[in-house]
């Protein structure tokens, strides 16, 4: 009997893994391409990161059905390493990237580099989508951007103008039509398509489409300019170059380079557990084998890869079992650019172009911020914050922004602490009613509060809205109950309850049977003479 996983046999397995890995290999094709093209590099640097990404990287992945390529989310990155380094210094940044995320997953590092916020997440995304759409748009009517992001996204206007009204001696308009009938098939393909030819990828659709629209009318537009071999646009480094790997902007640009990609990575590996009920990710080993790939992609000279969840979801969804569709997508790209090259120097820019402007408008996810809503405000302020100061500034700028309001936040809400007083001086009771953390940090207006507590009153502490309270908070109340004990007052509390919430942020998982008794750890016992609210 054939070997059987999850009731699926082997050669079932291989025939989902072959099938699907067609899918993937229509879906990352275009998109290599125009990575490369939107980074300013040579389009077969952006094919090679997807060959390493299926093959090597595919044969190593924690994250089996995840599969890996350049990615729209460091094209603002790259883009300025190529500006002010070229190729050579992209490859050795990518290089010590790449020993970063090693280094980092040799060290079991994998989890931190998911502890980033949500709304910072989002807000890098989004800021990502609003550079490549505003520096993409000016590239599909085939104008060159004006280069930073504020810059490009105000001179769109100009753009559209020069799309929509045809000048003399000038080829906008046209290179403005492909790029709007790009967009438009990726957008109806989907509704209008046949179903029996819906599984072809809507991007490859419109990009075949927009190349033969484009050869059939002779259009005077600007082409991708490819290299007829694909070892041509390998760019291996020199001993001079690796002296570089030291200096101060290679550095910080494998830094940077690490973390989005890091974060972007494992924030995907995470999206596909959740497609799928499979084997789950191991994180730690997902980064080291992200690392290997960025060494060997440095090496070469290529784009920086990471985890890519458009390419990761259609391989779920083509029906993908193991680790084999994600290689033989890697396998399918060596092919085509080995034995057609040829066919990639007919593609527009502006249809490439347009892609990514359709890429970009994806990454301002509306429904996030819908979601962030759910959790406050605060964390809207922090997606718009991270977006703005990229926009504005720089990714990296924006990224530290928006983790810096983040921590800020925590620290005002483990910090924030309302203690109101209510005194019934006829029946000698007094009332305390707790609100926010009770943390160290505020221990000094918890222990002012219990001081102006009348020394032989019964004093009732409701902590219903206490998220959380410390050792040192803790502490002080129940050496407080001593004192006020001896002159004659009461204390009437559940240290039950008030036990848990010491628990609950981690101190110790409470345990099932600890509820319903003072918990021993904290040596709080129960007292005869005092009150307990149950």
């Amino acid at each position: 009997m054939q070997q059987e996983l999850n009731g699926v046999t082997l050669k079932e397995r291989w025939k989902r893994d072959f099938l699907a890995s067609g899918v993937v290999f229509l879906v990352a094709l275009p998109l290599c391409m125009g990575i490369a093209v939107a980074c300013g590099a040579p389009v077969m640097t952006g094919i090679i990161t997807g060959i390493v990404g299926g093959i090597l990287v595919g044969l190593m992945a924690g994250c089996p059905l995840q599969v890996s390529g350049p990615a729209a989310g460091l094209i603002v990155i790259v883009a300025e390493i190529i500006r002010a380094h070229g190729m050579v210094g992209l490859g050795m940044t990518v290089f010590l990237a790449g020993v970063i995320q090693l280094v980092a997953g040799l060290l079991t590092l994998g989890q931190v580099f998911r502890a980033v916020a949500p709304a910072v997440i989002h807000g890098m995304l989004a800021g990502i989508g609003v550079l490549i759409f505003a520096s993409q748009f000016h590239m599909m009517v085939d104008e060159v951007p004006g280069g930073s992001g504020l810059v490009n996204l105000t001179t769109i206007p100009q753009a559209i103008w020069k799309g929509l009204i045809p000048s003399e001696g000038e080829v906008h308009h046209w290179a403005a039509l492909i790029g709007v009938h790009t967009i438009l098939i990726i957008v109806l393909w989907k509704t209008l398509a046949p179903k029996r030819v819906r599984f072809i990828p809507a991007p490859l659709v419109a990009i075949i489409l927009a190349s033969g629209a484009a050869s059939v009318f002779a259009l005077p537009i600007r082409y991708i300019d490819v290299s007829d071999r694909l070892w041509e646009a390998v760019t291996l480094p020199t001993m001079s170059s690796f002296q570089s790997l030291f200096s101060a902007p290679i550095l910080t640009g494998a830094l940077t380079v690490a973390l989005v990609a890091s974060a972007e990575t494992l924030l995907c590996a995470t999206a596909v557990d959740k497609l799928q009920t499979g084997s789950r990710t191991n994180y730690d080993k997902e980064l080291r084998s992200q690392g290997v790939g960025n060494m060997v992609c440095g090496l070469l000279g290529a784009l920086p890869m990471t985890g890519v969840i458009v390419r990761s979801s259609a391989n779920v969804q083509a029906g993908a079992k193991t680790r084999n569709s994600a290689v033989m997508h890697g396998i399918w790209l060596l092919v085509f650019v080995a034995l057609l090259p040829g066919i990639l120097g007919s593609v527009p820019t502006s249809a490439l172009a347009a892609l990514l402007v359709f890429t970009g408008y994806k990454l301002v996810n509306i429904n996030a911020i819908k979601e962030l809503l759910k959790y406050g405000k605060s964390e809207v302020a922090i997606y718009f914050v991270t977006l703005g100061t990229i926009v504005s500034f720089d990714l990296l700028s924006g990224v530290l922004a928006g983790i810096t309001l983040s921590v800020a936040k925590l620290i005002f809400v483990f910090s924030r602490l309302s203690v109101r007083v209510e005194l019934d001086h006829d029946e000698n009771r007094t009332v305390m009613y707790l609100d926010g953390a009770a943390t160290f940090l505020r221990l000094p207006r918890l222990a002012t509060a219990l001081e102006r507590v009348p020394p032989d009153t019964e004093l009732h502490v409701h902590f219903e809205n206490l998220a959380y309270i410390d050792h040192a908070c803790l502490d002080l109340l129940m050496n407080w109950e001593k004192q006020h004990l001896s002159t004659g007052g009461q204390l009437v509390i559940d240290w039950d309850s008030l036990a848990a919430k010491f628990h609950e942020m981690g101190q110790a998982a409470p345990r099932e049977k600890d509820l319903g008794k003072p918990s021993e750890d904290l040596n709080i016992e129960p007292r005869p003479n005092v009150a307990v609210v149950r």
